[in-house]
């Protein structure tokens, strides 16, 4: 088959599609839809400026009688939608402009100008920035269309609405969100000033529950639950040992570098909340398992980040699909009902199982990367030992 003036666009594509770590025989799908889709286009004399929206559409519904392809009634939805494919492409580099783009989502523009105002005024991370669009693209249905017309009993009412569907956690996080949001709008005249006063403060009591841990026993049971004679298996045993060792969050794994481990030194560098990094000792069996990771199992791809996807295209995981690694290895093992699914389950019974092996507060903080000794101290309510050494007689007890 003959692309024609496609030829060019054809060999970038599948360059393209063999760095994103797609097996020879998919590459050589692809390459052959695209590869027919030019001579489609010579053969209708269809010029490669003009390709459009219909000219696809047109492609799709074609009698196939092109020399040197299998001729079919119709093409399969498979085989046409490589050929979008890659057309997409010809419209990343610029060789044609397609007319029927995503619709962009309702106040995505408010939401983006927002978010670039909490980038160059807040500082705060990209997570974070991220998080707090989202929660308002969330609430701004029912704020109403027009932010000249918001007021406070609008404005607390959105707020009673949510919190009847929502956790207390999430509730916190998203009048935060909100409380920038109405500051935004202040300061750029779109609202009402000081309607940030109107949002309640969320009461939140810290520290005031036990940490939800599981045993060191079931730790292992479920770092044990791994295949290791699979890529996948590999990949999450060393996953959930980082996790359970050194007690790291999930955005933690995900961000992880190669450059961030230090062979020599057996260090691992951590980029934690606020920015702040720290080296850390990195465990015998967490290193043993990322060299296993490493020679066996993580797909050859020009990525800086440790853990990538099993499937092509290779991306680094996202924190959710480190926290999906937990919960399905938590099924494996048969811990029944945990008291959470989450990588913090892991994060708090590496703190537990240290402060029952000897370790101090300090030095528990400084795994955990604590700001406040306050914060590890929440700990010390699951040593049962140290309770009871200061636990006083209950005053009935004591004759007068």
């Amino acid at each position: 088959m003959n692309p024609g003036a496609l030829r060019p666009f054809v060999v970038a594509f599948t360059d393209r599609l063999s760095s994103l770590g797609h097996t020879r025989l998919t590459v050589s799908g692809y390459e052959a839809s695209a590869r027919h889709f030019g001579q489609w286009l010579q053969n209708r004399k269809i010029a490669v400026a003009e390709i459009d929206d219909s000219v696809i559409h047109r492609f799709a519904q074609h009698r196939c009688r092109c020399p040197g392809i299998r001729q079919a009634a119709r093409l399969s939805v498979k085989y046409v939608n490589r050929a979008r494919r890659f057309v997409g492409f010809l419209a990343e580099c610029g060789a044609v402009t397609l007319l029927e783009q995503e619709p962009p989502r309702p106040n995505e523009d408010v939401i983006l100008a927002f978010q670039a105002w909490l980038r160059r005024h807040r500082g705060i991370s990209e997570r974070t920035v991220w998080r707090h669009g989202r929660m308002v693209m969330r609430l701004l249905p029912a704020l109403g269309p027009d932010s000249m017309q918001y007021d406070a009993a609008l404005v607390r009412q959105v707020i009673l609405d949510e919190g009847k569907r929502s956790s207390h956690a999430y509730l916190k996080t998203m009048t935060m969100a909100l409380r920038g949001y109405l500051r935004y709008l202040a300061a750029h005249g779109l609202c009402r000033p000081g309607l940030d006063q109107a949002i309640p403060t969320i009461p939140q009591w810290r520290l005031s529950a036990l940490p939800r841990y599981i045993p060191s026993a079931d730790v292992e049971r479920v770092i044990g639950s791994c295949d290791v004679t699979t890529s996948m298996g590999i990949r999450d045993r060393a996953v959930l040992l980082l996790l359970a060792r050194l007690g790291l969050r999930a955005g933690d794994i995900a961000g992880m570098r190669l450059d961030d481990i230090d062979w020599q030194e057996g260090t691992l560098r951590v980029r934690g909340k606020g920015r702040r990094e720290i080296r850390l000792p990195l465990p015998q069996d967490a290193g043993d398992a990322i060299i296993a990771y490493l020679r066996d199992a993580r797909p050859l791809a020009a990525c800086e980040q440790i853990f990538l996807r099993i499937v092509a295209p290779y991306r680094p995981l996202a924190s959710a699909s480190v926290s999906s690694i937990v919960s399905l290895a938590l099924e494996r093992a048969g811990i029944d009902d945990p008291p959470s699914r989450g990588t913090n389950l892991l994060r708090h019974s590496a703190a537990t199982g240290m402060l029952r092996a000897g370790a101090t507060l300090d030095m528990i903080g400084t795994v955990l990367r604590h700001r406040s000794i306050d914060t590890t101290a929440h700990y010390a309510k699951v040593d049962v030992d140290m309770l009871l050494q200061i636990a006083q007689p209950w005053p009935g007890s004591v004759s007068c």
